[in-house]
């Protein structure tokens, strides 16, 4: 097994922040998985109160209807050689009047672009929700969820960009039968093709 001591040690920093510390009802927990041979990365939004408990990345129903859509298991999805998952919020942010907080700002603007650095081998990032489309495609045509994942080809094949797999969002699945008519085939291609069959 490679040794990437950079990526180790910054991992480490991270996993180690306390910058929001005031902020988080629940007390940090940093949630993200990475390495440096990764060729998938997935960004969300930040960790929900389960994954917060367990310290295990999308370990809730939103991760089983993912992996679904990416057409892995759970062994290869939790492959840090195969998949980095770095959310835009490391945290739990806690509960506000609509569901969970948004994730603090402080993850991308200390962590991100050093945690990217170390990840060279990333050929297709899956952007989940507002919260990562909005930030990678800045400037490159977000509106909304919805345009945005309907535009997914203009986009693809470095990003193709993914509403959130909540349970929530049936109705949304529901009213948008081409997500899984077109572009579910496409993204099951591109992730077979980078974790090798």
């Amino acid at each position: 097994m490679e040794v990437h001591p950079a990526l180790d040690r910054l991992l480490e920093a991270v996993r180690a922040c306390r910058a929001c510390d005031a902020h988080l009802p629940h007390g940090p927990r940093p949630v993200l998985q990475a390495g440096a041979t990764a060729r998938i990365l997935i960004v969300g939004q930040a960790p929900g109160a389960k994954v917060h408990a367990s310290g295990v990345p999308w370990d809730d129903r939103s991760g089983e209807r993912l992996r679904d859509w990416m057409g892995i298991g759970a062994e290869t999805f939790y492959d840090s050689a195969c998949v980095a998952i770095v959310p835009m919020g490391y945290c739990y942010p806690g509960r506000g009047a609509s569901g969970d907080l948004p994730p603090r700002r402080e993850c991308a603007q200390l962590w991100l672009d050093r945690l990217l650095a170390q990840m060279p081998r990333i050929e297709l990032t899956l952007l989940v929700g507002r919260y990562a489309q909005a930030h990678f495609l800045r400037g490159a045509g977000y509106t909304s969820v919805t345009a945005t994942t309907r535009g997914w080809r203009d986009h693809a094949p470095r990003f193709i960009p993914l509403p959130h797999p909540s349970p929530r969002n049936v109705a949304w699945f529901k009213a948008n039968p081409w997500f899984d008519d077109d572009l579910l085939p496409v993204l099951r291609r591109c992730v077979r093709k980078l974790v090798g069959g």
